[in-house]
């Protein structure tokens, strides 16, 4: 079956491509084995000095990346821009910071010398997904590849032109052959790649089924992972907030990439002393965005990824509806080409409908009323996720409250949750295992081996 990329926007088949063979796939992973036994000895400089120059070409080249974004997947191109920024941010961030964070460290004990030393694991298989095409890779394997590992890119399948076009870019800058190689695969071959023993450890983003698949491949066979997977972030508003401020955020929170981020906002608990105006507020902010062709400027929302995507919501949503959900925008399809959703915002949802136990991954909002801070807290820990989570007060009580009890990897206090490379970056409970980005992401792909040295001492005969 071929790979192929599609116009969200207009539905037409841009390319399509021929999955690899087996015997590609074998060419591949010899070339990433044989590149690791001498990349790994290349120093630091010269990893960085190539990591610069992938940044250098991700800049100049920007609008073309984003639009190549923008036509495979939807994105708004103004987003998609940001996105290519972002990834040289992240190669220029390792490649200033990765010779401090794999640096020995010192360890006093009852040894001459004992210390820690970070080294490479080899090749690295990144099962990457289609929202965000060139972040997702790049906040990867910018410290992969500065750690001295290699990798093997598995796309995902709508997204096969983003994958090709970071593939270039990794051998623009220098990278020698074999360093960094995208295998254009379907899904089935996934399992025969990562049980190969070249392969030594993986990384996914993506579903809750196929982390488990994938941790449960690996895992039979002993090899690392890090697992992100999917996010049903709290949005919680208590009544010292900032009002204006939340809402607006609130809206692009939840609509940001499409409504298609793992850490874009879907469950909104507003106190019940401010719920009734943040509800006026917010449901009519989200009728009055403008929803269309995202290459348009004026756009705020575009079409989700796939039809597969477009048909996934259609459901979610009826089915939450006709499990008593009351309605309060939205909730359809739009009648145009393309894989167009309007923008939904949905109340009073009852404990077991689809919404409120799946993640919704579209412009769709869920409304909640908390009765107080315990209240707030009791819902926003009710799902099974625990990626991100935001909270609005200006009280500082609340504000440890929600710090320290939150069940979630990332905390945004009167802010929108985001990924920086300074910091790490992922989730608790079915959100995933793992860290990305900052010195932890960098670490989790390396042997931490300890070194102790005694004390030397010589002896002669007589």
């Amino acid at each position: 079956m071929a790979i192929k990329s599609t116009n969200p926007t207009t539905g037409e088949t841009l390319r399509s491509f021929t999955p690899f063979s087996d015997e590609e796939v074998e060419a591949c992973l010899r070339a990433a084995a044989e590149a690791f036994r001498s990349y790994r000895r290349t120093d630091l400089a010269d990893r960085g000095a190539k990591m610069y120059r992938a940044a250098a070409i991700l800049e100049a080249e920007k609008e073309d990346f984003a639009r190549l974004m923008t036509t495979e997947m939807g994105k708004l191109l103004k987003a998609a821009v940001e996105e290519v920024e972002k990834c040289a941010w992240a190669c220029r961030y390792y490649a200033e910071n990765a010779a401090r964070f794999l640096a020995d460290e010192e360890v006093a004990t009852n040894a001459a010398r004992s210390f820690v030393r970070y080294q490479p694991l080899g090749p690295v298989l990144a099962i990457m997904p289609w929202n965000f095409p060139f972040w997702q890779v790049f906040r990867f394997a910018a410290p992969a590849l500065m750690a001295g590992n290699v990798a093997l890119l598995k796309h995902a399948s709508n997204v096969p032109q983003c994958a090709l076009a970071i593939e270039r870019i990794f051998e623009r800058a220098g990278f020698p052959k074999g360093v960094f190689q995208t295998l254009l695969v379907e899904s089935r071959a996934v399992e025969k790649i990562l049980r190969d023993r070249r392969v030594v450890a993986a990384t996914l983003t993506g579903s809750e089924g196929a982390g488990a698949s994938v941790a449960a491949i690996a895992g039979s066979e002993i090899k690392k992972t890090v697992l992100e997977l999917g996010g049903s972030d709290p949005f919680i508003v208590m009544p010292s907030a900032d009002l204006d401020e939340a809402v607006k955020t609130a809206v692009r929170a939840r609509t940001i990439n499409n409504g298609q981020s793992c850490i874009a906002a879907k469950r909104f608990i507003v106190h019940q002393e401010v719920y009734a105006e943040f509800e006026r507020r917010f449901v009519a902010a989200m009728e009055g965005l403008k929803v269309g062709d995202p290459l348009d400027p004026e756009t705020e929302v575009g079409p989700l990824a796939t039809q597969d995507q477009l048909e996934t919501v259609v459901t979610q949503v009826e089915r939450t509806i006709a499990a008593g959900a009351r309605l309060l925008t939205g909730g359809r399809r739009l009648n145009r080409p393309g894989f167009f959703y309007a923008p939904t915002v949905l109340a009073d949802i009852p404990e077991m409908a689809p919404a409120r136990c799946e993640e919704v991954f579209g412009p769709v909002a869920m409304l909640f009323r908390a009765r107080d801070v315990d209240d707030a807290l009791r819902l926003a820990n009710e799902t099974s996720f625990g990626l991100g989570s935001s909270a609005w007060t200006r009280d500082e009580k609340e504000r440890e409250r929600f710090i320290e009890e939150l069940e979630a990897g990332l905390v945004f206090i009167n802010g929108m949750v985001a990924s920086d490379p300074r910091l790490p970056f992922g989730g608790v409970k079915r959100s995933g295992y793992g860290r990305e980005l900052s010195v932890f992401g960098i670490r989790e792909f390396v042997n931490i081996k300890t070194v102790w040295i005694g004390a030397s001492g010589t002896s002669r005969a007589e």
